[in-house]
């Protein structure tokens, strides 16, 4: 019977590759398909088309409840965009949830949050943490850091159910950005180990508010349009407009249109254009702060 289910889970899934190849909306449920309906226009105005679209994945639970069934799955969507007379394959991991009643699917939903088991076990030696001399920011280490890690989680650091700033910072060290003293978790921006760090290191709010208020060290110098970002530098979003940053990507490419493309964690992500409409979590009142990143 479980081999039935997963047949019809592979259909559905082919069905979804398609619709997100075409930007049919159709298939998906309300807040996930207006974000296929803004990336579809999005991609018109950017005079960027899908070519190509490709779906891989494994299956994390299978739970079973009298006559339901859950199915707990991630996915890889890979897709290749052209634009004008260049190309790139944005990627990104996408956690979902497939319903069975009575063996037939009632619904695939998208997991907006995924808990991540915390690792307990100390720290292994990173010499990484080591070094932490100022000097000039390495934008190419920190985007190689950003390509290499995307979807993966350096055992040395802690892994956090929303990883994103956690991995921004992991990014900006690997580029050489010099940590401050580790006297207060409220204060500076350092990693320690697995349970002590500054808030600034794991939470999007506290790295919005560090980058625009350090006057040494790390610090970010704010830009009014994403086109004056570079490869290296950071974009934090406040996704409903509250004043609370929720999220933080590091820019790792630009198009040809000059605007950046970016790596993120919490939903995976490479490539992924900056704004975010094919997310979810967007809203019409999105805020963004557009950082250069500056060290001494």
């Amino acid at each position: 019977m479980k081999r039935k289910l997963i047949e019809a889970l592979h259909e559905n899934i082919r069905l979804m590759n398609i619709s997100y190849l075409n930007g049919d909306p159709t298939m998906f449920e309300e807040v996930e398909a207006g974000a296929v309906l803004l990336e579809k226009k999005e991609l018109a105005k950017r005079d960027a088309n899908i070519v190509s679209s490709q779906i891989s994945g494994d299956i994390i639970s299978i739970a079973t409840y009298e006559q339901m069934t859950q199915i707990d799955y991630v996915m890889l969507l890979e897709r290749l965009i052209t634009q004008e007379d260049s190309s790139y394959v944005e990627e990104r991991v996408v956690r979902r949830r497939a319903v069975f009643v009575k063996n037939k699917l009632q619904k695939d939903v998208r997991l907006i949050k995924t808990q991540v088991p915390d690792k307990e076990e100390e720290v292994k030696k990173n010499p990484m943490l080591v070094s932490s001399a100022r000097g000039e920011y390495d934008r190419r280490s920190a985007v190689r850091y950003a390509e290499r890690w995307w979807n993966d989680y350096n055992p040395n650091f802690k892994q956090f159910e929303d990883n994103c700033t956690n991995f921004v910072s992991q990014c900006l060290l690997a580029g050489g950005a010099p940590m401050t003293s580790k006297s207060s978790k409220q204060r500076g921006w350092w990693y320690e180990n697995n349970k002590s760090m500054s808030l600034s290191w794991s939470v999007a709010h506290s790295l919005r508010w560090y980058l625009s208020g350090a006057r040494t060290g790390l610090r970010g110098e704010e830009k009014y349009r994403a086109s004056d970002l570079i490869p290296g530098d950071i974009i934090c979003y406040d996704f409903n407009g509250s004043g609370k940053w929720d999220h933080n990507a590091i820019v790792v490419a630009k198009d040809r249109h000059n605007e950046p493309l970016v790596n993120a964690q919490t939903v995976n992500s490479r490539l992924r254009y900056w704004t975010y409409q094919n997310s979810p979590a967007y809203t019409p009142d999105i805020q963004y702060k557009f950082f250069r990143i500056v060290t001494d």
